[in-house]
């Protein structure tokens, strides 16, 4: 008996595999379009399991594939002879609509909505199999029925879908605004979803029935989740002032926690929105009780008018803010990510780098973490390539390999002993270990290492003296030092003394950033004209593009000259970095209602 058992199981599994197979190779033959092969497996599989929909589906989509409708409509026919289905009552009524019977196809498609009616438990599974056809309409009356028929149902979400494939955006908006109310906490989920219809133009004809939806709402109930959603909005449009209204008025209501409005104030400082960026710090200085929520929004505050300073006056009180900070909170492992910005502060800025450094070795003697501690020596030897000390500062370095191997800030380290050899000259050294680094965990410094290391690679032997490649690394060297107009005197050299040469348009475009950051954008985009004319194959050619088209959106008011280059970037460089920002802003400058 038990062999007996044993047997009948075995032969139970053979079959259930051989099904899955041929199931798994009639798939494979309907994705390929071999559908005269798919149809004969299928065709098996119906007959062994004759009452099961799921092969009768494939069936007919077969034969409307290979346009044999009349094998399709019988196989309906048959099937609803034994139950009128609803859902084969739709696959019918198509069969006919692609036979150009439309009006047997409404027939049988009011037909399937009226069932609702009886059984409202087919609301969903009918109005999928009209989603499944793209007959919207028919889709849409259903789930309206089921508004009516079941009211302790939601199909606010269904609906939004359809209307957004329909392109009725502001149907879209309410029913996504309905299903918020209903489930609040899809919120996220939501934002993803309309994300794709939003501009970051506000005068945006979406973004407005947005915002006036939302503000209503605002006034009828004020839910936390409606303050939530306009915020974003404001986000998506870049007007971070008002974003920052909204998130106040969510956090009076709930006083938990700053994170959310500490997030926008980041937001806005990494859109160089620095004037709301800072009126958010300082809102948080107000409110946070948080010791290190406070620190870090000195820190912030204190690096945004580092930015924004022209004189030595500025800087000289920014450096005795810095001071009284560390007289009121103290320096201890708690205040180092302020020193690290005091070090970098007095070094960079201040012109101080005795101090600097005096100061960051008073760091190290404190009580504080091994990460801490090469965070530290990162700073200092930054200082150090700064006063042109290369051997002390590739010892620093090292040492950061070695106490925190394979970390990220030893990544970094590595890095900095091949632009550090760089500097230096000594490229051969540099490019072994860029060549490392290529494959490293932070993508930022693999493809920075990758860049180098092409820089090097393809400069080096076109001059057995690399003449040019020293002149760019002590370019490059200037440029970190903040000796700007010096960077671009020796970039002129180079353009003047080596044209034609493999480095002329990596010249050509490290002077345009040097230019940019000068606001000289004239100067600038005169260069990235020069690369997009004369180096059009080259591999700087989409990041002049790109740069241009920026110079013309943001300082040079030429929004037609940018678009052209954004369209450009999307047929001719379609593997770039770039591609998917330039679409949004060619987008944006076409004026697109969707985004």
């Amino acid at each position: 008996m038990k062999k007996q058992l044993a047997f009948i199981s075995l032969l139970l599994c053979i079959y259930i595999g051989y099904s899955q197979n041929s199931e798994i190779l009639a798939d494979s033959y309907y994705k390929k379009g071999e559908f005269k092969k798919a149809l004969v497996i299928y065709e098996n599989l119906n007959k062994e399991k004759p009452y099961s929909y799921k092969y009768v589906y494939k069936l007919v989509d077969i034969h409307q594939q290979l346009e044999q409708y009349n094998e399709a409509e019988n196989i309906l026919t048959q099937r609803l002879a034994k139950r009128r289905n609803p859902t084969l009552l739709v696959e019918l009524g198509y069969n006919f609509q692609l036979k150009d019977s439309l009006n047997r196809a409404n027939r049988l498609y009011e037909e399937a909505i009226a069932y609702v009616d009886e059984k409202p438990n087919y609301i969903f599974s009918i109005a999928k199999k009209f989603e499944d056809h793209s007959l919207l309409e028919q889709a849409i009356k259903v789930y309206d029925k089921g508004k009516l028929l079941t009211p302790d149902k939601n199909y606010n979400i269904q609906l939004a879908r359809i209307y957004g494939d329909q392109g009725s955006v502001e149907k879209m908006f309410k029913n996504y605004i309905d299903y918020i109310a209903y489930r609040p906490n899809y919120l996220n989920n939501i934002k993803r979803s309309i994300s794709d219809f939003i501009s970051e133009n506000k005068s945006n004809e979406n973004n407005t029935y947005l915002r006036r939806l939302l503000l209503k709402k605002i006034q009828q109930e004020p839910s936390p989740y409606w303050y939530e959603l306009l915020s974003w909005l404001y986000v998506q449009e870049k007007a971070y002032n008002k974003s920052f209204i909204q998130e106040k008025a969510l956090y009076k209501r709930n006083p938990e926690s700053l994170e959310r409005i500490f997030e926008l104030a980041l937001t806005a400082l990494n859109d160089n929105d620095n004037e709301t960026s800072k009126t958010i710090f300082n809102y948080i200085l107000e409110t946070t009780q948080d010791l290190s929520t406070a620190l870090t929004a000195h820190q912030y505050i204190l690096e945004i008018d580092t930015k924004n300073a022209d004189s030595q006056k500025e800087r000289n009180r920014i450096n005795d803010a810095y001071n009284a900070l560390f007289k009121q909170y103290g320096k201890s492992e708690l205040t180092i990510p302020l020193q690290l910005a005091y070090g970098e502060f007095l070094a960079f800025h201040f012109k101080d780098t005795v101090s600097a450094t005096k100061f960051l070795r008073k760091s190290l003697k404190l009580n504080i973490s091994e990460f801490q501690e090469a965070k530290v020596k990162l700073l200092l030897a930054d200082i150090l390539v700064l006063q042109e000390r290369f051997n002390e500062a590739l010892i620093f370095y090292s040492q950061i390999q070695l106490s925190l191997k394979n970390s990220s800030i030893s990544q970094e380290a590595r890095f900095k002993v091949a632009k550090t050899s760089y500097y230096k000259g000594d490229f051969d050294w540099a490019e072994s270990q860029l060549k490392i680094l290529k494959s490293s965990a932070s993508q930022l410094i693999a493809n920075d290492a990758l860049d180098l290391k092409l820089l090097i690679s393809d400069n080096k032997f076109e001059d057995s003296l690399q003449t040019a490649l020293k002149h760019y690394a002590k370019a490059d060297l200037f440029a970190f030092q903040n000796r700007t107009d010096e960077a671009i005197s020796l970039l002129d050299k180079i353009l003047n003394e080596h044209q034609g040469e493999s480095i002329t348009d990596q010249a050509l475009f490290r002077q345009a950033e040097l230019f940019e950051k000068k606001k000289q954008y004239d100067k600038a985009e005169i260069n990235y004209l020069k690369i997009i004319s004369d180096w059009k194959e080259d591999i700087l050619a989409d990041d002049a593009h790109y740069h241009l088209a920026e110079l013309y959106n943001t300082h040079l008011a030429k929004p037609e000259d940018a678009k052209q280059l954004y369209e450009k970037i999307i047929f001719e460089f379609e593997d770039s970095i770039y591609f998917i920002e330039a679409r949004k802003k060619f987008r944006m400058l076409r004026g697109d209602s969707i985004n």
